[in-house]
């Protein structure tokens, strides 16, 4: 039996999964990215290779993607995101779809076509507003725990527009809600209506619209926050954000 692992190398979070020959996923394991990639990318190796009780000598290949991608110690193949991540949804949704990923400090939108190739993408690396860091230091200064916000969401009464494209400009905006006396809750709906509103400025969504990444691994109910935004049906994978991952182990095989 032969076995790939697939690194996911991300600014914010690491993931890495173990596949089979068959394609299916063995082990897989998640690690917040620290200083240095080459510790974070250890941690990973050794967590993946006791869940899936195998050494690295039983490893066929190790693919690498993400940012850190080129900061591992060894590796057999390189591979960009965009191309892990097409990959890894086209493996859940063979078809010609739009693949929207949010990562910790961008956004990709990826058009796939029929065959699984990719025909255009677009990137949104000028600001982290609308990604995953952004969620994380609205919800810090609102200081929200996790399992929280998904019932304060739930329970706002009020569309809240929080517009700034700059993280540091809209945190100011969250400053001045609060001030306000601004309901906590209506505040933690305008900050996802804000990350739904930068995806769709970016492009346009029709057809089949598949949601990766770690925001909605954390937050599954954003995927109704971004179907109402955008008046589209959205899919998303089992394991949403070990996505580039799983493209990428996919590549080793």
């Amino acid at each position: 039996m032969k076995y790939v692992m697939g690194l996911d190398l991300g600014s914010t979070w690491s993931k890495g999964v173990i596949i089979n020959e068959k394609k299916e996923i063995i082990a897989k394991a998640l690690e917040k990215t620290g200083f240095s990639f080459k510790e974070t990318s250890k941690k990973l190796i050794d967590n993946l290779l006791k869940s899936a009780n195998l050494s690295l000598s039983d490893i066929y290949k190790v693919v690498t993607t993400g940012y850190g991608r080129k900061s591992v110690d060894f590796q057999d193949i390189v591979k960009t995101e965009i191309l892990c991540h097409a990959k890894g949804a086209y493996f859940y949704f063979p078809e010609a779809s739009i693949l929207i990923d949010i990562g910790g400090q961008d956004n990709k939108i990826v058009h796939i076509g029929e065959k699984g190739e990719i025909v255009n993408f677009k990137m949104n690396r000028k600001c982290a507003a609308g990604t995953g860091a952004f969620i994380e230091e609205s919800l810090s200064r609102l200081q929200i725990p996790y399992e929280k916000v998904k019932s304060l969401y739930e329970k706002s009464d009020k569309d809240i527009t929080i517009a700034s494209f700059c993280t540091v400009f809209a945190q100011t905006e969250i400053i001045k809600l609060i001030k306000e006396n601004e309901k906590v809750e209506n505040i933690v709906k305008g900050i996802f209506n804000s990350v739904a509103t930068r995806i769709i400025e970016m492009d346009t969504l029709y057809g089949n619209v598949i949601l990766t990444g770690g925001v909605i691994e954390f937050y599954p109910f954003f995927k109704e926050v971004l179907e109402k935004k955008a008046n589209c049906s959205i899919k998303v994978p089992p394991n949403p954000q070990y996505c580039g991952a799983l493209g990428a182990s996919l590549f080793g095989l």
